[in-house]
Parts: C-alpha cells; sequence; structure tokens
C-alpha cells in the first residue's frame, strides 16, 4: 500500500460517447495538488463549477451513480471512479464538456490505459485509510454488504442471475501490484437486450451498443467475439463496487464482501459506514504498522 498521495504527472484527454445521453463527450483528467481528492468540472457551463465525488453528493443510483452539487450533475461516474481507485489516485480534476462521463468500450481499461501513459508521482501529503476495526455489515432484501478487519486491501463479491449466461458467479480480488489494472479493469458493463430495447424506449440507454456492453439475450451472450473472462459478469459488479465505495473519500483497509449488490444498495451502505463511527479509524501507514508495499 502506497504512503503517500498520488496524481497525474500530465492531463490525459478521452472522447466518447455517453451511455445514456449518446452525446459525445470530451474528458479531460488533470492532476491535482495533495488533498484535493477527485472532483468533476463541467467546462461546458458559465463559471465551469466543480462537483466533489463524495457520496453525500450523490442524487440518483438508479442507472448509473449521479453526483449533483447547487443544480449541476454529472452522471455515470462509477467506471472513471472505480479507474482512479484502482490505479491509487488521490487527486484529480476530471474535465467534461457535457454531464455524462464517457462510457468508452463499457469498462475500465481506456481510463486505466490513459493513465499509465500519462504516469502517475507521488506527492509530499501522507495517504490516509479508512482501517476497519470491526464489522460492520447491511443486509436487506436478500443483498448484503460488509466489511471486516483485515491487514489487505481485499474486495470479494457473489452474483446470482437466474440466466445460464451467468448464473452464481464469485470473485475475490486483493488491491494490490497492479492486479486492478489486469484483473478486474477490462470487464464491461452487460445488461440484458430487453432491458436496453426499454431503456431506449424513454428516451435512455441511446449510447449502448454490443461496442461497449456485453449484452445478453435468451441465447446467450451477442457480442460476436464473446466474453474477455468466463467469469466478466462478477468482475465488472467489483468494478462498479470500487467506483462506488470511492465515494468514501479515502481506501479501506479491510474486506469488502458484497452479496448481490449494486449502485443503490452499495450507497446505502456507505451512509451506514458512517453512522457506526467507532468501528473504523483513519490513519496513514506508518501508524497502522504496515511496511509499504506496493499496490
Amino acid at each position: 500500500m502506497y504512503k503517500q498521495q498520488r496524481t497525474l504527472a500530465e492531463p490525459v484527454y478521452l472522447k466518447g460517447q455517453g451511455l445514456h445521453s449518446g452525446k459525445t463527450v470530451g474528458l479531460t483528467i488533470k492532476p491535482a495538488p495533495p488533498n484535493f481528492g477527485i472532483k468533476f468540472r463541467r467546462v461546458d457551463l458559465p463559471g465551469s463549477p466543480l462537483i466533489s465525488s463524495h457520496f453525500n453528493r450523490v442524487i440518483d443510483t438508479s442507472l448509473a451513480t449521479v453526483i449533483g452539487e447547487d443544480g449541476y450533475i454529472v452522471s455515470t461516474i462509477e467506471h472513471l471512479m472505480a479507474s482512479l481507485s484502482g490505479m491509487s489516485i488521490d487527486n484529480a480534476t476530471a474535465e467534461l464538456d457535457d454531464y455524462e462521463v464517457p462510457i468508452m468500450d463499457g469498462s475500465a481499461a481506456v481510463f486505466t490505459d490513459a493513465m499509465k501513459s500519462a504516469g502517475i508521482v507521488e506527492q509530499d501529503a501522507p495517504r490516509l485509510y479508512f482501517v476497519i476495526a470491526s464489522p460492520i455489515e447491511l443486509k436487506k432484501d436478500g443483498k448484503a454488504v460488509g466489511v471486516y478487519p483485515s491487514p489487505h486491501r481485499t474486495i470479494s463479491c457473489t452474483i446470482k442471475f437466474d440466466h445460464p449466461a451467468i448464473q452464481e458467479q464469485k470473485y475475490t480480488l486483493e488491491l494490490t501490484n497492479g492486479n486492478f489494472a489486469r484483473e478486474i479493469g477490462p470487464a464491461r458493463t452487460f445488461g440484458f437486450y430487453q432491458e436496453l430495447e426499454y431503456l431506449r424506449h424513454y428516451g435512455l440507454g441511446k449510447g449502448g451498443s454490443l461496442d461497449n456492453a456485453v449484452v445478453i439475450d435468451n441465447n446467450g451472450v451477442m457480442n460476436e467475439n464473446g466474453l474477455r473472462f468466463p467469469d466478466e459478469f462478477v468482475r465488472h459488479k467489483i468494478l462498479d463496487s470500487i467506483g462506488d465505495f470511492s465515494l468514501l473519500g479515502m481506501p479501506i483497509l479491510g474486506h469488502i464482501e458484497l452479496y448481490k449488490s449494486g449502485h443503490n444498495f452499495n450507497h446505502e451502505f456507505l451512509k451506514e459506514f458512517f453512522r457506526q463511527k467507532k468501528a473504523w479509524k483513519t490513519s496513514p501507514i506508518d501508524s497502522i504498522g504496515n511496511t509499504g508495499s506496493s499496490e
């Protein structure tokens, strides 16, 4: 785990379609100073307002994670947030010329590749962690999320779908040694063909296609080249959850376990997390006694 905060060595620029708006969106991810966090800037609006990527700025989780502040919104932030968290980038500004983060290929790979190319630098400020001292759990309607004490940053996920292409899948990831970029980043978002048609009927999902999502019909996976991983579905759920948990503002040192959870339930858990302040503390690595091995 890194002792120091990190940011990009130089800006990166990407361009793509919004998943729901279908609009072409330009995204520039810029370095930011220590203790700045991750913020989004709407350069298409007067005054180029900033919106903090914090769980208390979340205004919708029905189809994607949407944050808002002072009447301005940024939508579909989860894949970019997962990339920043998975690459252990603490400080950055994401500038957009529209309201929705581009979906790219439906995964985090394009973002992580761009960040690798730009380079990542350590900053002169300690990196703080939420250190889990005792379990925090939330269970409801057959879903469950919990965090448990652990000396490692680990996330486990179980999903269950009544479809032969998915069924039950489980995966555990330790966020160390570039595992996110290799094992989770390339996993694409997925959905059922019938749901995509329903969204389009109501003016949503305009940018969705086989180029940026795994689409499933009654016969199985519709994408010509199939899956990138046999268990790509659960890997993508981990990707989404890493993005959701990044909205806490600092990384968790502990084991996150998810069972049939999604954006909405993850967000409910984040609120529960802050209600149980006796179950965790914030601390730099040196105070924890960790040797500072690379993530």
